[in-house]
């Protein structure tokens, strides 16, 4: 999973610098690679180049700010590097489909017009489990966003013990991906973790054995991070019947999860399943205790 610690390194330094110049010669500073062979890995990593990548988070920041502040927009367009407010307008325009002014004033409107709190029931597609569900709150956020103009998020409430643990999660049939090898990936931004959050996933049979698992334990996200990517490779064997993935968070803290993307891989990208089988020995050992 080198190529995966070689791009968070990358993203890391971006998140740090979008408002600054960024060159092409700084990407290859910071990556260490040649540039053809990161640009390529990046390209396939996250599905986009690292210039886009870099524009689409500016203009994520940016619709944040023109939601949440008054900051003028020529002011916000000069703070993320746009050469002109007419540049900054076309793309704007082109990812969120408004120019900006007007996307303040229509997202404005229909955030006025919604509950100021979102039921965790009305997010589409996940629902919240864990060993203590209700000392946790999942739902929507319009402010901390990767890309687009929400992500999910997960947060402690009433925790009492470092133990008690939830996920915001999800379930579906296994059958389109039978016999394949998946990759789970997304962006997570983390704020004052203290035991540990990170994605997992796992695949089960009819019988709800599991199969194949992992849930990131041995490369725990921990502390206060800017969004990053993360990902979990499994096989899906024949006998598959459910698929289950989500964000885990233990203890206390606040995890935001998007960008979210299933896909097939091949047989040259390695695993990240936790083998159970490890934990046993081959056969009895030590029965006098004197080793």
């Amino acid at each position: 999973m080198r190529n995966d610690w070689l791009i968070q390194k990358t993203i890391n330094w971006i998140e740090s610098h979008l408002h600054e110049q960024i060159s092409a010669d700084d990407i290859d500073a910071v990556s260490g690679f040649s540039r053809y062979h990161f640009h390529r890995v990046f390209q396939t990593s996250v599905g986009m180049s690292v210039t886009e990548y870099i524009r689409m988070r500016r203009l994520a920041n940016a619709a944040s700010i023109l939601l949440h502040t008054n900051e003028r927009i020529i002011d916000i367009t000069f703070y993320y590097q746009f050469e002109s407010q007419e540049s900054f307008t076309r793309a704007f325009k082109k990812l969120y489909g408004l120019p900006p002014g007007q996307y303040r004033k229509v997202m404005r409107a229909m955030r006025k017009n919604k509950e100021e709190s979102i039921m965790e029931e009305k997010i589409k597609g996940w629902f919240i489990s864990g060993s203590h569900p209700y000392n946790y709150e999942i739902g929507i956020d319009q402010e901390n966003v990767h890309q687009g103009k929400a992500a999910g998020y997960l947060k402690s409430k009433t925790v009492q013990d470092q133990d008690e643990f939830a996920t915001m999660m999800q379930q579906f049939k296994a059958n389109e991906f039978r016999n394949k090898r998946v990759k789970l990936s997304g962006f997570i931004k983390t704020e004052n973790v203290k035991q540990f959050t990170g994605l997992w996933m796992r695949v089960d049979n009819a019988s709800e054995d599991i199969l194949q698992f992992d849930n990131m334990s041995d490369r725990p996200i921990l502390g206060t991070n800017s969004w990053n990517r993360y990902s979990i490779v499994l096989d899906v064997p024949e006998n598959s019947a459910i698929i289950s993935f989500g964000i885990l968070l233990t203890g206390k803290g606040e995890v935001w999860l998007d960008g979210l993307r299933f896909e097939v891989v091949d047989n040259n990208t390695p695993t990240t399943h936790i083998s159970f089988d490890n934990h046993l020995l081959e056969e009895p050992t030590n029965l006098s205790f004197e080793e």
